[in-house]
């Protein structure tokens, strides 16, 4: 199809070449005057010229153009081709001997480009009103907010794909130099507080957003003027940026999805692609530790883009291994050497098998239990896995000659009120004491990661589609949130960055309301809060507060090369130190193996981790947190989406 479409154009233009080459010839003075000699002549320079416009015309990839979607670019390319042939035909005919004027190759091109150029536009205008009269009028009427080359590029797809069931009436953009004009023929309208009386009057069932850098502050304001129409609000997300010209779309697809929490809540993600973070895993040996769970899988998708030597993914759980191994063998094949063991860290001698083997350059430590409810109750577990998993592999990357270990952390580490992250904090002394190691040890810590195995969102939704109630621990929480791919890539920037012992953390931007987000999510699925979905309380669970601490202080914070990491400067511990505190730990833990009971491992943690609180102690004062404050402000300053 695609090579009859290319034979088919070569052969209109060839028509169009020889109408104006014949045009040209009976149009001449010396119609009815010119000797055979000449008229072959001027027949020899037709052909020459001909095959030197096509030439360059092939050159330019004309003919692998789709033209129902051709732009500007494509056009230009055309005119180019056709002068660099003219400019060729005269080079070509000097050297031959046939050149006859200028004048001819001049006229001649012109008007087959003209041609050319004519029928092109002419086939556009004619499929795009054709499919614009076909299922007029089953079509939904859509507004386009963003009539820049994002908007442009969705509304052409609409206009022009005669399977499309969006029917766009206009344009939405505050650019002034662009309202009251057309774009496509489809008129732009301020973005004002007029315009949701313009959409009601024109019916207008969707609203598309399109426009490139989407953040979550942008997002906010679309959202909370255009979910006063009543319309469903959808993005439009495609790979091109603003300066890239509107050829560089060719190839790649648009995805419509509807309005989600995410854009709301989530700025773009980090992103170390072809940066010198990316070039630095570029033939190196890894290994991941907890490489099934949320954090490790997106750790080893990110890593095997970089172009590794060799990927090892190490996990206690075989689903989830399985499950990215398949992933990674489908998407890369034979080009990414993967290796894939399961085994637990608190195993030593299975631990010293895999790093024996593999000798891995550099290590990320994401195997972890997180959920602190469960920790709460089986807290021996958080000290053998968490603590002394840790100490395991940290002792096997020193052993066999690691470059960088990187701990996966988390803000829960920050002044602790539960044995999760208790131990977590652990695990960064354990980091940071070995500032004396050949081996570079880092650790790396942030907020909730959205969308993870257990985390609030997935629960939301789930309760929703089963219609409720949701459920919440206090109206008052707040928590800070980051997505998997931005967790990912932090870790990796950090690994890039890592030298001796840092403790890096991630500005992560405004902590949310969780009551709010509950609010929004609901709202987002075209029902009401409290009326179509209940949204219960249920009260604090066991080791938890009603914030976590603040992550980015600039006061205790030193600026690294990217403006979104820090490192934290407090003084490491001592090797000896962090050592007894080891062993108190698991000591603990044996006196408490003949039972549940986790009171003496609550109160180890309380003797080997100064800043562990009980989550009343936190709780009572929370509202003179600078945390609760900010949060406070922050909703105060804004509208709420259930307003």
């Amino acid at each position: 199809m695609k090579f009859s479409r290319k034979i088919i154009l070569i052969a209109f233009d060839l028509l169009c070449y020889a109408a104006a080459a014949a045009v040209y010839y009976l149009s001449t003075p010396l119609l009815g005057k010119i000797e055979q000699t000449e008229l072959s002549v001027y027949f020899a320079n037709c052909l020459i010229l001909f095959f030197s416009m096509f030439f360059f015309r092939t050159l330019l990839k004309i003919y692998l153009s789709i033209w129902r979607y051709a732009g500007t670019g494509v056009y230009a390319r055309i005119l180019i081709a056709d002068a660099c042939g003219g400019a060729l035909s005269v080079i070509i005919t000097l050297l031959c001997s046939t050149y006859r004027s200028f004048w001819d190759f001049l006229v001649l091109a012109s008007i087959t480009s003209l041609l050319t150029l004519g029928s092109r536009f002419a086939y556009r205008l004619l499929y795009k009103r054709r499919h614009q009269l076909e299922g007029e009028g089953h079509r939904i009427p859509v507004a386009i907010v963003g009539a820049g080359q994002i908007g442009v590029l969705l509304a052409n797809e609409l206009l022009c794909n005669r399977n499309s069931n969006y029917k766009p009436l206009f344009f939405i953009d505050r650019d002034t130099t662009k309202v009251g004009n057309r774009v496509l023929g489809l008129k732009v309208y301020a973005e004002n507080d007029e315009i949701v009386n313009v959409i009601k009057a024109h019916e207008i069932k969707e609203i598309f957003i399109a426009v490139t850098n989407l953040d979550s502050d942008l997002a906010g304001n679309f959202y909370e003027r255009y979910s006063k129409t009543s319309c469903k609000i959808k993005v439009y997300d495609l790979p091109l940026h603003e300066a890239e010209p509107m050829e560089s779309a060719k190839g790649k697809r648009g995805v419509l999805h509807d309005f989600s929490i995410e854009d709301l809540l989530f700025r773009q993600s980090l992103s170390v692609n072809n940066s010198a973070a990316s070039y630095y895993y570029r033939g190196k040996t890894v290994l991941i530790t907890g490489g099934g769970g949320s954090i490790g899988s997106e750790l080893s998708r990110q890593i095997a883009k970089c172009a590794p030597a060799h990927l090892i993914i190490f996990d206690i759980y075989e689903n989830n291994a399985y499950e990215i191994q398949q992933e990674l063998v489908r998407r890369y094949g034979n080009k990414l050497k993967l290796s894939v063991e399961i085994g637990s860290v608190r195993d030593r001698k299975r631990l010293e098998a895999v790093f024996s083997t593999y000798r891995p350059q550099v290590v990320f430590h994401a195997a972890a239990h997180k959920h602190v409810p469960l920790m709460e109750h089986s807290s021996g577990e958080a000290v053998k896995n968490n603590v002394i998993g840790t100490f395991n592999t940290a002792d096997m990357a020193e052993k066999y000659g690691v470059e960088k270990f990187i701990l996966v952390s988390t803000d829960k580490a920050v002044n602790p009120t539960n044995v999760m992250g208790a131990s977590k904090r652990m695990c960064e002394m354990i980091v940071q004491c070995r500032t004396d190691s050949k081996t570079d040890f880092a650790a790396v810590r942030f907020g909730n990661v959205l969308g993870s195995n257990g985390s609030v969102i997935p629960l939301f939704r789930r309760q929703i589609s089963e219609g409720g109630p949701i459920t919440i621990t206090d109206k008052r929480i707040i928590r800070y949130f980051m997505t998997i791919p931005e967790a990912s890539q932090l870790v990796m920037q950090a690994g890039a960055m890592a030298k001796k012992g840092e403790l890096f953390v991630l500005d992560m931007g405004k902590p949310v309301h969780i009551y709010d987000l509950a609010v929004n999510m609901i709202r987002l699925c075209g029902l009401t809060p409290n009326v179509d979905i209940e949204i219960k309380e249920i009260g604090l669970r066991p080791g938890e507060k009603l914030y976590e601490e603040l992550l980015i202080k600039t006061e205790t914070l030193t600026k690294t090369e990217n403006e979104m990491i820090f490192i934290e400067t407090d003084a490491p511990l001592s090797r000896a130190e962090v050592d007894e505190k080891i062993r108190i730990l698991s000591d603990a833990v044996k006196a408490s193996e003949d039972g549940l009971a986790c009171d003496l491992i609550r109160e180890a943690f309380h003797r080997t981790v100064p800043t562990f609180k009980e989550p009343e102690e936190v709780n009572r004062n929370a509202s003179a947190s600078e945390e609760m404050k900010q949060a406070n402000e922050d909703a105060a300053k804004q509208l709420t989406f259930a307003n």
